[in-house]
């Protein structure tokens, strides 16, 4: 017992000390500079933002007679979001977003970028953007803080039943109406 007791005691000293000499092996050049990497700077947690509540505090009903649509289901519902769709994937649909402490300038420049250029809004208050493309796809995003709620409507190739845009201000009205 005692020989496999001193045996793993040394095993594991040798294995420490083989570490420790990789490690310092590493660290330096043959001048002896011990040049320490630049510290880096944490970025401050956001401050707590406002809760817009599942689907942004607004109701499958609502969301059907905003779109004029009256057969839209709901098919993804989450804490940050939520997709309602007709005809599959590529049919008409609306969603909600919720994004916490993230950018909506990034949000706004991504619209931009796949040709929806954003322009600046206002909805209670509070800046935001909109892009569009025509009366068949909307999306509103609008800023709390560090946080921002985001609706997209689109009708895809069907006729629209409403003008996108219109659908998305009053959804994005109804939550800015709704925050707590």
């Amino acid at each position: 017992m005692r020989s496999t007791s001193a045996l793993r005691a040394c095993l594991s000293g040798a294995v420490a000390l083989a570490l420790a000499s990789m490690l310092s092996a590493c660290g330096g050049d043959s001048s002896g500079d011990t040049a320490q990497p630049a510290p880096t700077t944490a970025r401050a947690p956001s401050p707590l933002g406002p809760f817009f509540g599942e689907c942004g505090n607004v109701s499958d009903d609502e969301v059907k007679q905003a779109f004029a649509m009256p057969d839209l289901p709901v098919i993804t519902r989450n804490s940050v979001g939520c997709v309602w769709e007709a005809g599959g994937p590529l049919g008409p649909s609306v969603s909600f977003s919720w994004y916490r402490g993230s950018p909506i300038g990034r949000e706004a420049a991504g619209s931009g970028l796949i040709g929806r250029p954003p322009e600046k809004i206002e909805i209670d208050g509070h800046p935001g953007f909109r892009g569009s493309l025509g009366d068949q796809l909307c999306e509103i995003g609008v800023q709390y803080g560090d946080d921002f709620f985001h609706w997209s409507v689109t009708y895809a190739d069907f006729p629209p039943t409403a003008d996108a845009c219109d659908v998305a201000r009053h959804l994005a009205e109804l939550t800015a109406s709704r925050v707590k």
